[in-house]
């Protein structure tokens, strides 16, 4: 009996989890922080990310400078950055934008690490979902008779390691995070 689709839906989960806490603001700028922000541009008629619509660097630890591609999108770019509600205010500068990120506060640096865990624990809720239907599954199909009882206990062990696997990496995802938010 074999996991199925299960190992590539939690490998998935994972991703996202790590995806969603690259977001989280550490007091150093990072592409990360506004690559995923969603541009009304042209009017509205068109959705795209920032990472779609511009070149992101960091020039130094402290600023980001978002490059548009079509130098027409400048300012709703801008305008959508700061309506993200990151924290972060968008200056446009000879045709870029320059975001300068601030350092954190450690009440900031304490509601992010509250924001991570939250995150962690929507992702480990997930995972046990994924193997709470696959378990189902496994009973179902031992009941039908298609599947005995000595492959059913097997491949819920193989499922429970694979479960138990996951929930390290998220737990490592997170404690690194917290330790660069945690650095002053």
């Amino acid at each position: 009996m074999t996991l199925g689709d299960i190992p590539e839906k939690m490998q998935k989960t994972l991703e996202f989890v790590r995806d969603d806490i690259a977001s989280i603001r550490t007091g150093r700028a990072t592409p990360a922080l506004v690559e995923n922000i969603i541009i009304k541009a042209y009017g509205g008629s068109t959705q795209m990310r920032v990472l779609e619509m511009a070149g992101i660097t960091t020039p130094d630890p402290q600023s980001l400078l978002i490059t548009p591609y079509d130098s027409g999108t400048v300012g709703e770019i801008r305008r959508d950055i700061e309506a993200a509600n990151i924290g972060l205010t968008p200056v446009i500068d000879n045709g870029v934008i320059r975001i300068a990120v601030p350092a954190l506060t450690t009440e900031r640096r304490q509601e992010y690490v509250k924001m991570l865990h939250k995150k962690l624990e929507d992702g480990r809720v997930k995972i046990r979902q994924e193997r709470h239907e696959k378990m189902n599954e496994f009973k179902r199909m031992a009941e039908a008779k298609k599947l005995n009882e000595d492959d059913r206990f097997t491949a819920e062990a193989e499922l429970q390691k694979l479960t138990d696997k996951m929930m390290i990496e998220i737990e490592n995802i997170g404690k690194n995070k917290e330790e660069e938010l945690m650095r002053v």
